[in-house]
């Protein structure tokens, strides 16, 4: 048997993905009688039925199961390859760092700074992530080194500095049962509704009932503000404050960490010398309560 085309596994995680010819051959730009062609040619080549078609319906058989999960690991590690490969030729490179919106506790500015200052420095991208997904930019090649959440982020394969340390606070709606209290403890949250963070193993909330699945603070606030739910969040993830809602600081609940993450083989003097640099911004600052 042959080995896979590259451009043939595209087209059928593509169709995989879509399950519709039509849709798949937008996405990739070509003609759906080419599409049909490659899928064709590739299961004749695999020896193996892919897709059960119909004049109304495309289905994954086993074996496009298979393929499909695999498919995606195969083409993103090609894609990781020739990124750090292309990244390791460049003569001037730059070091890119991932963050959530929001999601530096007003630490970056000190940290750009002190890097800055340094004779090894190089220009600093900086790329925005979603909620869960900074990590994965890290691990799959896309940046350097990330601004993440312990222990809300996935620090598997990942080296890792705490640069803050701070409180969690529960936010509520203002009419909420609890919200007269000056602060709170677990117990208090124990029966209560809280969100389910999309992409989150662990967040060390009390398992109450279960809310609304949100992606982020933003979603989560919109819910609570809705009387749908209530949360717990770092205390710099709950900034600025929302004036329609209430805000107690939760004394038992366990810390959050600010950590600035990097994969666990990269030895680079490029990242080592910004891992330096943040820790020296963030040394002197207090930990938050």
């Amino acid at each position: 048997m042959a080995d896979l085309e590259t451009r043939e596994l595209e087209y059928f995680v593509a169709l995989a993905e879509e399950l519709h010819f039509g849709h798949a051959a937008a996405r990739l730009a070509i003609a759906q009688p080419a599409l049909s062609k490659a899928v064709r040619r590739l299961e004749s080549r695999l020896g193996a039925k892919l897709l059960e078609r119909s004049s109304r319906h495309v289905a994954l058989t086993p074996a496009g199961e298979a393929l499909l999960h695999h498919g995606r690991h195969a083409l993103n590690s090609i894609a990781v390859a020739a990124e750090k490969a292309r990244r390791a030729g460049d003569q001037q490179p730059h070091l890119r760092l991932v963050i959530k919106p929001g999601g530096d506790a007003d630490l970056l500015s000190g940290i750009l700074a002190a890097y800055a200052r340094r004779p090894d420095a190089r220009q600093v991208d900086i790329l925005f992530g979603g909620a869960t997904d900074r990590a994965d930019h890290v691990r799959d090649g896309r940046a350097d080194v990330a601004l993440l959440y312990a222990p809300f982020d996935d620090m598997t394969g990942l080296d890792h500095e705490t640069l803050s340390v701070e409180g969690r606070v529960a936010i509520l709606p203002p009419d909420h049962r609890l919200a007269s209290r000056t602060e709170l403890s677990l117990a208090d949250l124990a029966q209560e509704t809280l969100p389910r963070w999309k992409g989150v193993r662990w967040t060390g909330a009390p398992e109450g009932r279960e809310g609304p699945t949100v992606t982020d603070a933003a979603e989560a606030l919109q819910m609570i503000r809705l009387g749908r739910t209530i949360a717990l969040l770092p205390r710099s993830l709950a900034q600025p404050m929302h004036p329609d809602l209430v805000y107690r600081p939760v004394t038992d609940a366990p810390n959050s960490e600010l950590v600035l993450a990097w994969s666990h083989t990269d030895r680079r003097p490029l990242v080592a010398a910004f891992v330096a640099a943040a820790v020296e911004a963030a040394g002197d600052a207090p930990a938050t309560a």
